[in-house]
């Protein structure tokens, strides 16, 4: 739920949404066709001073939003440079014939560094646009409603989940369901087990709502 605080309560929230959408968009397009490892470790750096300095971004939970899309990148990039290429190699494991080619380790990198810069365009503009607004953006560029709707549903949708898993989990500390690698396993299980029960749950109380207030099959949606 902190993203959105922060995008409601940061230096730029008043700059019009619509120059932030354009900004973003138009960043993350040069960093994909440019296709240069040194560019976008520069727009990742640039971006991340302009969101400290200027828009007033937490520090600790900047770091934090930028980690998720890391790891995965990280992750992923690791795995192309051992598994793909077919150029000369740089290092060999000894493993099963697993090397590191040199064409695999300059993709590698250069998805690493693009994922990086495509994130922190998209950071831009998430963390200091409201939702509403950038749906809002989304209807004048003709983005179908159907996709507008998803995304709006998807977005209240992530909050009352985390809020599930924060009470099932405190509920299962007190229990001392974590004591231990076993009973961590068990009560990771559950709580995923339950989650899926309560979003179905929770799936078809929104339904029920929607209908008690009228729903015709579109969403009202915020126009500034």
């Amino acid at each position: 739920m902190e993203i959105d605080y922060i995008a409601h309560e940061n230096n730029l929230r008043n700059v019009k949404s619509s120059y932030k959408f354009i900004a973003s968009i138009s960043i993350m397009i040069f960093a994909l066709v440019v296709n240069m490892p040194i560019v976008s470790l520069f727009i990742t750096f640039v971006i991340g001073i302009f969101l400290l300095l200027v828009a007033k971004i937490p520090f600790k939970f900047y770091i934090k939003f930028i980690s998720i899309p890391f790891g995965f990148a990280l992750i992923t990039c690791i795995f192309m440079a051992f598994f793909f290429g077919s150029g000369q190699i740089l290092f060999n494991t000894g493993i099963f014939g697993i090397v590191v080619r040199e064409d695999a380790l300059s993709l590698a990198i250069t998805t690493f560094c693009r994922t990086l810069a495509c994130f922190s365009a998209l950071g831009l503009l998430s963390l200091t646009t409201p939702i509403a607004e950038i749906l809002n953006d989304l209807g004048k560029i003709k983005i179908p409603k159907i996709f507008i709707e998803i995304a709006l549903l998807m977005y209240t949708s992530i909050f009352v989940f985390l809020d599930q898993i924060k009470i099932m989990t405190n509920a299962q500390k007190t229990r001392m369901g974590y004591n231990g690698f076993k009973n961590s396993y068990r009560s990771l299980g559950l709580l995923i087990s339950n989650l899926f029960f309560k979003s179905l749950d929770k799936g078809e109380k929104l339904q029920h709502a929607l209908d008690s207030r009228g729903y015709n099959g579109e969403l009202p949606k915020y126009k500034p």
